[in-house]
């Protein structure tokens, strides 16, 4: 039994890491959740709800230990339009069902599609990610006492220099803990967390959504889950790999697919308004607080819970500045400041720069994460392929006799190259003998053998023939499969 025990369990440090970083991150859930339930157009509760349940059941089924999972403003903004077009009801639906599907798609393997990510496409994302956390707390810093900017910049510099003195007490707690204490003593009137919303005072309560059991229904809620479903599996992948990179260690994405799924499953049924990872927190835990292991996750939604019920009027009277003053740090924590050095962006290939800021425009411009993740890496594939591209050559031999033509092919031969090939023979010029010599090249799809087949058929038309040499075994197999087969594309 002993070796099934996780060897932090007895280490006293261990504990008191993950329990202070539970403790931040549990904080600061409180008034994101109210956020994006004010997005979802819900009461603040099922926010919270989502929060508590979504962090409680990730840290046991999950794949990724130390990650947050939680109420997130990308799955409200998808499931908005539901809640305000149907009823909460129909919203509960869709997350139970956005949690089958999650279920299936990892079961299906959608989690090794992380690896067709590029890297620019990763960095675009950290970065982005970090912008938009900073752009989220902008609102808080308009239209507010004076005082606000004072105990904001209070929080900021015990958050940089606490650090370099002792890090035995997270930097974000003491700040948190600090700019209260003066607000509260000192009775200075500054935007609060209980002007958030009010918080719940009891424990969610496990039910069904109240709607009709329908065909209709089903067609209804299916196009909103199956988006919440790509939406929250994409931000949890890549925020799975992040923490990954951070950590120096691996995590089982299938796993973390399926648990995401029976997490909201869970989280439907205790009515709450579903969710994802958060990478705004995950940093909080990861990399501000040096959190590793799955009790910080528990924690963070247990802690989340009894500071709404049991210290409801204690967390409201936190100042916003010191919730702000987190994030801002989250945010430049977050960012890639390497990948915009002069001296890498030299050094860097421009196609990949463009990637990278591309994914950064688009998630900036359409607040969703899914979406610049996507248009980074086809743009990504396209350059890919157009380098790949031009890398293929050709070049021609005239025997001596002057009989023959040998045609000497070079590189990748697929649907971006081989029609360029094409034009490139001197069907008019060339002798009656022509060989295309494949030895140091490759066939990869049937635009390729269609474009040989065309080759072959303007020498024809010509009353010359022509010999293809040089093919390796896979080249070979599609070429005797596919020839003669594709005239019809031409």
């Amino acid at each position: 039994m002993r070796g099934l025990k996780p060897g932090w369990i007895s280490d006293p440090k261990v504990w008191r890491t993950e329990v202070l970083a539970g403790l931040v991150v549990g904080l600061a859930l409180i008034p994101e959740a109210i956020s994006f339930s004010v997005i979802a157009g819900v009461d603040p509760a099922l926010g919270l709800f989502a929060s508590f349940t979504m962090a409680v059941v990730i840290s046991v089924v999950g794949g990724r230990r130390a990650m947050i999972s939680a109420a997130t403003g990308a799955v409200a903004l998808v499931i908005a339009p539901l809640n305000r077009e149907h009823g909460l009801g129909y919203l509960i639906a869709a997350v139970i069902l956005a949690g089958a599907f999650q279920i299936v798609l990892g079961a299906l393997g959608v989690a090794k599609l992380m690896r067709f990510v590029p890297r620019p496409v990763m960095v675009g994302f950290v970065n982005s990610l970090a912008v938009l956390i900073f752009m989220a707390q902008i609102p808080e810093l308009y239209d507010v006492p004076w005082a606000v900017y004072p105990l904001l910049a209070a929080g900021l510099a015990l958050m940089v220099f606490l650090p370099r003195i002792t890090t035995v007490i997270p930097a974000p707690l003491v700040s948190i803990v600090v700019l209260t204490l003066i607000t509260v003593g000192a009775a200075i009137a500054v935007p609060t967390v209980g002007d958030k919303g009010e918080l719940p005072s009891s424990l969610p309560v496990p039910g069904l959504p109240d709607v009709p059991f329908t065909l209709e229904t089903l067609t209804t809620i299916a196009p909103y889950a199956f988006a919440m479903a790509l939406v929250g599996l994409m931000e949890s992948l890549m925020t799975a790999t992040l923490v990954d990179e951070i950590t120096d260690t691996r995590s089982n994405k299938t796993r973390e697919s399926v648990g995401q799924g029976v997490a909201n499953i869970v989280t439907g049924f205790f009515g709450g308004m579903g969710g994802c990872a958060m990478i705004g927190q995950t940093m909080i835990n990861v990399k501000v607080s040096g959190a590793r292991t799955r009790l910080s996750t528990f924690l963070a939604g247990a802690f989340l819970m009894v500071l709404c019920v049991v210290f409801g009027p204690v967390v409201s009277d936190i100042p916003m500045a010191a919730l702000v003053a987190v994030m801002v740090m989250v945010s430049c924590a977050t960012f890639d400041w390497q990948s915009i050095a002069p001296g890498t962006l030299r050094r860097m290939p421009a196609a990949e720069t463009v990637v990278m800021l591309v994914t950064v425009a688009c998630v900036i411009a359409t607040h969703n994460l899914a979406i610049g993740v996507v248009v980074g890496s086809v743009l990504a594939m396209v350059l890919f392929a157009q380098r790949v591209a031009r890398s293929a050559g050709l070049s021609a031999v005239v025997d001596p006799d002057g009989a023959t033509v040998v045609y000497r092919v070079t590189g990748e031969l697929f649907f971006a190259s081989a029609n360029d090939i094409v034009g490139r023979f001197d069907y008019a010029g060339d002798p009656g003998r022509v060989v295309i010599d494949l030895g140091a090249a490759h066939v990869w799809d049937a635009s390729s053998v269609a474009a040989l087949d065309a080759v072959t058929a303007k020498y024809a038309q010509r009353g010359k023939t022509v010999e293809i040499t040089g093919l390796d075994s896979p080249s070979a197999r599609l070429h005797e499969r596919l020839s003669g087969a594709l005239a019809a594309g031409h």
